[in-house]
């Protein structure tokens, strides 16, 4: 019973560790993780939702011919907890997120669509600016304007700051003689 608790182990003087055979193992073998899901997704195949966070055990693969400037990307293939369906997703590590391969898709998030409509809006813009200098001197006034803007509420509240500080010392010196 003790001899599983050893922590060393007697090895022979005649002992080669070279002798050992290796194991080899498939260049792309799969491995089996624990996984929590990594965005809420709903099953293609039943409609079942699948919240963030849920745990699954997983099979992640490295997706052979596609990095991202040498980061690899993994494969993960999870079953959906109602219909036992394949659901796949992959890393998008130019995003730094998970994209939905196939089997669910993902649901609505609204701050990813925002993103969307701001990349959106500043590509119209660009777009406006090359064909019409008109605008583009336009949209440059405003910029300007809303930067001077900024500066003087910036500068008014740092005045109000200072009145106050001014007042408060006088009051101490009032109060102190």
């Amino acid at each position: 019973m003790s001899e599983r608790k050893v922590l060393n182990k007697y090895f022979p003087p005649d002992f080669d560790p070279s002798l050992i055979p290796r194991r080899r193992g498939p260049k792309n073998s799969q491995q089996v993780v624990r996984l929590m899901a990594p965005f809420s997704m709903r099953c293609n195949t039943c409609g079942e939702y699948t919240y963030k966070g849920k745990k699954f055990n997983a099979r992640k693969e490295t997706v052979d011919g596609e990095d991202y400037y040498g980061i690899k990307i993994f494969r993960f293939y999870i079953k959906c907890a109602l219909c036992s369906a394949e659901i796949t997703s992959k890393t998008d590590p130019k995003n730094t997120d998970y994209s939905a391969e196939h089997g669910a898709s993902r649901n609505f998030e609204p701050w990813r669509e925002e993103r969307v409509v701001e990349e959106e809006d500043r590509l119209v813009r660009l777009e406006e600016e090359e064909n019409n200098p008109m605008k583009a001197l336009e949209n440059r006034t405003m910029d300007i304007l809303d930067a001077l803007q900024d500066i003087r509420a910036r500068n008014a509240r740092n005045e109000c700051v200072r009145q106050a500080s001014e007042g408060t010392l006088s009051a101490f010196d009032a109060g102190s003689v």
